[in-house]
């Protein structure tokens, strides 16, 4: 297999920078809609090449079966057609897969994201046989499949990946999120049959586009730093891609120590950042910020500057 530098494939909603929406809460606890839309615009502003939700990142364990339905309908809503929308179908039985997924393409979402099941020991022919029928049900609507061993507990083999694409032309995409090395396995393992993508919130960006990646799904905390790699990557310009990380990989870094990190502080960068201020309204269970942690996420969010 050749050594691609760039984003792959060209063309279509399958590339380039996804930021995964969080989601923010007002005081009383429930979902904050305004943050959602202020979210979805400085994806607009800043370039994104798409918009996910209902991943780790957007708290999906934390959101009732209506309250993904409500992120699923006001991101729509909120992007208007101008970026492509992946939502995230998280793990349960066949059947509850399959009414969201097609709840979520119905309402407009382009594409769809699955989870295994999150069942640890169950045999690969179970899993292969679950998401069979989830991606049957489905069939002509492009489905992407999220496999994250590392962080999930569960994933399935590159041969069963590649049996699950033999058997669904519409299975388009693989999510990834672990390191690089393994990530450009994958890519080697499947051949070109998927665009793959990963996420970790965008470090080792430059070398995931070195390494055959056609995107990245990170946050929003620096967007646009990261849709600035992806092109300078992408028009071959090295150099620039390597500088422009360096500026952003303090706080990449800062944030991505843990899922509860990302959440509680890399939410709050990404709040300053867009100008949102600093009362932020957690939802338990959730890490709590202490003020050496504000201090850090005031001066990360000072030196990358506003978002547009």
């Amino acid at each position: 297999m050749d050594n691609p530098s760039t984003p792959r494939p060209d063309g279509g909603p399958f590339r380039g920078i996804h930021p995964m929406l969080y989601a923010f809460f007002d005081r009383s606890g429930a979902l904050d809609r305004s943050a959602l839309e202020r979210q979805v615009e400085t994806c607009v502003a800043n370039g994104a090449h798409g918009i996910a939700v209902l991943g780790l990142a957007t708290e999906v364990g934390k959101l009732s079966a209506a309250e993904r339905r409500d992120v699923v309908r006001w991101t729509v809503e909120a992007i208007h057609g101008r970026l492509p929308l992946a939502a995230t179908v998280g793990s349960g039985p066949v059947a509850d897969q399959i009414a969201f997924a097609q709840f979520a393409r119905d309402a407009g979402a382009d594409w769809l994201i699955l989870q295994p099941p999150l069942e640890r020991g169950r045999p690969e022919s179970e899993l292969l046989a679950h998401l069979d029928a989830v991606m049957a049900a489905l069939a002509g609507h492009p489905v992407g499949l999220q496999n994250a061993p590392e962080y999930m507990g569960v994933g399935l083999s590159p041969a069963g990946i590649v049996e699950l694409a033999e058997r669904h032309p519409h299975f388009v995409v693989l999510k990834g999120e672990g390191p690089v090395v393994h990530i450009r396995a994958a890519i080697e393992q499947t051949g070109a049959r998927l665009a793959v993508f990963n996420g970790r919130n965008g470090l080792e960006l430059p070398d995931n586009f070195r390494a055959g990646c056609a995107g990245m799904i990170p946050c929003l905390d620096t967007v646009d730093r990261q849709v600035g790699v992806c092109d300078a990557m992408q028009a071959g310009r090295h150099e620039e891609a390597e500088r422009i990380y360096r500026d952003a990989l303090p706080a990449i870094a800062f944030a991505m120590q843990s899922l509860d990190t990302l959440t509680c502080y890399g939410k709050r960068l990404a709040a300053l950042r867009m100008g949102m201020g600093e009362a932020i309204h957690d939802r338990a269970p959730a890490l709590q910020p202490t003020a050496f942690g504000v201090e850090c996420v005031r001066r990360y969010a000072a030196a990358l500057g506003p978002l547009a």
